[in-house]
């Protein structure tokens, strides 16, 4: 048993780290900017928001197949959608740039979130009293992810066609196969745990936070606290995803242009060890509680925005990201907690909706006063969108407690 719950946990992380390539579009920006779209770079970012978009609503999808057939069958059809788009997406032209947003960023997604949760689910069922530690494993195998290929596909394409002249073209086809191969190899040595293991495991009392039944899908969207919870989730990764997605031009605005990309890296890596880190400690904190700290974090660090300079910048776009990522990793063991362990694969898939309106108001938010600041010369006119950010943790706190409240 013990063999079968570490050969899933290792074949759980290693898909993530090849999911995490996905996350890398910017990689690909300036070329399918200039070719693609014409110019036009906000058509060429809409393809990322259609990635986390669409991968919150392959989840589901995902969870549902998972519960039905296996969580073996979910990953396998999601390496495949994914691998169909990024080839398909190797043949787009200026004449259908609308076709790379199906492509990439519809197809990709969907197939992607067919592997996402069910895999953190999947794995967290073999060890219930570590579902923080495991779920930070594997979900910091994503965010390793990025960091891991960037250096590759930045290479595919400089050596094998060149930015904007048909490089990113041979990237999505080898990014196509690499998805194929390994959710394909990957899925063999995924198995669920048996009927009885969660059950057993539980009854020895080694997990904390046992919810008081396991709730289906149909169970859960009747109560007040799936609802909160969400909201809470919306909130929480306001702050993050400003962060994440402006880190390079706020670095750029503060005369730090040559080493910009330092603080791309420092989100991102800083990111992978919090969802790590706090998955770990929320075992020991508890779920709910390791929120609730991560959310006052975040409101405080973002107020900061405008009180650092020089390699400050760095050092506080590191530590939001580290909460950032805490919040990423503790989120699917707190579904499991406040709804059970047994339905977690498709329950997880509607939490994670919280996920994709959070990060499409934040890309909102951020963008309107990044505008503001482009036209006064003044980045520091951002600051409003991360007190927007700091007041929702705020209210995120608030929602988190009602919750404990409830449930206890």
């Amino acid at each position: 048993m013990k063999n079968q719950g570490l050969s899933t946990v290792i074949a759980a992380v290693i898909i993530q780290l090849t999911l995490g390539v996905i996350y890398i579009w910017s990689v690909f920006q300036r070329g399918i900017a200039d070719t693609i779209f014409g110019g036009n770079n906000a058509a060429a970012g809409l393809i990322m928001s259609l990635v986390i978009a669409f991968m919150c609503i392959g989840s589901i999808f995902g969870g549902r197949v998972a519960l039905k057939y296996s969580t073996r069958v979910s990953v396998f059809i999601g390496g495949l959608i994914m691998a169909l788009g990024f080839f398909l997406a190797s043949f787009v032209t200026v004449d259908f740039a609308w076709a790379l947003w199906l492509t990439y960023g519809v197809m990709g997604g969907f197939g992607m979130g067919f592997c996402y949760s069910t895999t953190i689910s999947c794995a967290q069922r073999w060890y219930p009293h570590k579902k923080g530690m495991v779920t930070g494993v594997i979900v910091a195998g994503l965010g390793f992810g990025g960091v891991l290929f960037a250096p590759i596909v930045r290479y595919v394409i400089t050596n094998f066609g060149g930015v904007g002249t048909g490089g990113e073209q041979v990237a999505f086809v080898v990014l196509s196969v690499a998805f194929l191969v390994v959710c394909s190899i990957g899925s063999i040595f995924l198995k669920d745990a048996p009927a009885g293991y969660m059950q057993s495991a539980t009854s020895t009392g080694i997990t904390s936070d046992k919810p008081a039944k396991n709730f289906n899908t149909t169970e859960m969207l009747k109560t007040s606290q799936f609802y909160l919870l969400t909201l809470t989730f919306i909130f929480a990764v306001l702050g993050g995803v400003m962060f994440a997605n402006y880190a390079m031009p706020i670095a750029e605005a503060r005369g730090m242009l040559e080493i910009a990309v330092v603080g791309v890296m420092a989100v991102t890596i800083s990111n992978s060890l919090g969802r790590l880190f706090w998955g770990t400690i929320s075992d020991k904190l508890g779920t709910a509680n390791t929120i609730v700290v991560l959310l006052a974090i975040t409101a405080v660090l973002v107020l900061l925005f405008t009180s650092v300079a020089g390699y400050w910048n760095f050092v506080l776009f590191a530590a939001v990201g580290f909460a950032y990522g805490g919040i990423l990793s503790t989120f699917p063991p707190l579904t499991a907690d406040t709804f059970g362990s047994k339905y977690m694969t498709a329950n997880y898939g509607y939490v994670l909706q919280g996920l994709g309106i959070g990060s499409i108001i934040a890309t909102f938010v951020a963008g309107h006063y990044k505008n503001i600041a482009d036209e006064t010369g003044d980045i520091d006119r951002m600051f409003p969108a991360f007190i927007i950010a700091s007041v929702a943790c705020v209210a995120g706190i608030v929602l988190m407690l009602i919750v404990k409240r409830m449930k206890n």
